[in-house]
């Protein structure tokens, strides 16, 4: 019926029926980042925070490849189904979810054994190595659970069942909340305590989703497993723009910590380590917009409803832009009260990260829009054109902006080098794509 709803309801509907469950589930999923860190600042300290935030580019790698694969395989899932073929539809799932677990058990094992080296590529120094080594420990050893949480609740989605998606998400980020308390306040575990939190919450908002499996009229129920790797080759193809968005998240953390680190040391570190919680929370919400676009377009697409395919690209653009104005009014009004949440000691820090954050939220005027474009190209299988503006945006504009603004203009350069990044790119789409793919 799900589906049935997709092809006859009018694209306004059917986009905020995915939508909200999608932004919410993005919200509460994001959670679990920001109450580590509010945790984690208040029960351990400052250094705590910026160890953890050291190694925060692991957890975005571990995402970005449930991402990866979730949304490769949950955009052909969604082809399938338009084109009514359930069974290569169940083939593409069950290839997922192998292919997914075998690429982080070679992570895990890799960095487990390697786990001190790794801290110290990040940026772990005397006073953080300990913390980052303790979060990452954990991370090598159970991230995988927080990976098939994300990728069965893509596919959960895409299944028709985007409220259990979000309740899953929204279980996973309660749980989080009282198991961080439990760990670092009472049992005093600190920095380990918080990073098994997370993956216990995680365990929990997994067993949530596989109530869909046993649903009469889930496409999913009924499992088949066929090797293709024809396949799995588009699924990765598919999906590695969804990988290249959330690596740009691991280059921006270290980047970012590099780029601190030379100019303020530890309490630059620590400033940019409340930035970039407040930007994890943030920033999800618009894989909100991805997700809620992705079903629609793919299955527009195998349906061949390029009109309907139009439509849900205009109403992603003004939610974008909507939901960019709400986040950066946010970051202006209430910088000072965000930072509080943290119970940052030093006044040198809390400064730092106000500032931060008025300068760096500007970017999220842009982010969406951009978010909107790589969204669709992937949706109807033109990677090319996804893949470009995501190494646009993540790398090509970033990194550069990174290495020059600090030399010029101190740590003003810093926190305006994103923003200046998606400006750039979002022109460049204004100028020559969007006339294209609108009257496409």
């Amino acid at each position: 019926m799900t589906h049935e709803s997709l092809k006859h309801q009018p694209v306004k509907k059917v986009f905020f029926q995915y939508f909200f469950p999608s932004l919410l589930g993005m919200m509460l999923m994001s959670v679990n980042i920001l109450i580590d860190g509010v945790f984690i600042g208040n029960g351990v300290g400052s250094e705590g925070l910026a160890g953890v935030n050291l190694a925060m580019p692991v957890f975005s790698l571990i995402f970005s490849i449930a991402l990866w694969i979730g949304v490769g395989g949950g955009t052909m899932y969604s082809m399938h189904i338009g084109g009514d073929d359930s069974g290569k539809a169940r083939s593409v799932f069950s290839l997922a979810v192998t292919s997914l677990l075998a690429v982080l058990f070679v992570i895990g094992f890799t960095g487990y054994f390697n786990v001190e080296v790794i801290a110290k590529m990040l940026g772990a120094n005397v006073d953080t190595l300990s913390y980052t080594v303790d979060y990452l420990t954990i991370l090598f050893l159970l991230g995988w659970v927080i990976a098939v949480e994300q990728l069965l609740s893509i596919f959960v989605r895409n299944d028709g069942s985007p409220l259990l998606s979000m309740i899953a998400l929204g279980v996973t980020a309660t749980v989080n909340i009282g198991l961080n308390y439990y760990m670092i306040f009472i049992l005093e575990l600190g920095v380990f305590g918080a990073a098994l939190a997370t993956v216990l919450a995680s365990l929990v908002g997994l067993l949530v989703l596989l109530l869909h499996f046993f649903k009469k009229q889930t496409n999913l129920r009924k499992l088949s497993f066929q090797w293709s790797w024809r396949t799995l080759r588009s699924i990765f193809a598919i999906g590695f723009p969804s990988f290249l968005a959330e690596a740009g998240a691991l280059v921006l953390i270290a980047g970012y910590n590099l780029a601190i680190v030379g100019l303020l040391g530890t309490q630059g570190v620590a400033a940019f380590a409340v930035v970039n919680y407040l930007h994890g929370f943030m920033f999800l919400s618009f894989f909100g917009i991805e997700l809620a676009l992705q079903p629609m377009i793919s299955y527009y697409h195998g349906a061949k409803e390029k009109t309907r395919i139009k439509e849900s690209v205009r109403i992603g653009e003004k939610v974008s832009f909507t939901l960019g104005g709400i986040l950066l009014t946010t970051g202006l009004f209430a910088a000072p009260s965000l930072v509080s949440l943290f119970g940052l000691e030093s006044e040198e820090v809390r400064k730092l990260a106000i500032q931060g954050i008025r300068l760096f939220f500007t970017g999220y005027l842009f982010i969406g829009f951009n978010f909107v474009y790589m969204t669709y190209f992937q949706s109807i299988g033109e990677i090319r054109s996804s893949t470009i503006i995501i190494l646009l945006r993540s790398f090509v504009f970033l990194l550069p902006l990174l290495w020059v603004l600090p030399k010029l203009i101190g740590i003003v350069g810093v926190w305006l080098a994103l923003p200046l990044a998606e400006m750039l790119v979002a022109l460049l789409l204004i100028v020559f794509t969007r006339r294209h793919v609108i009257s496409h």
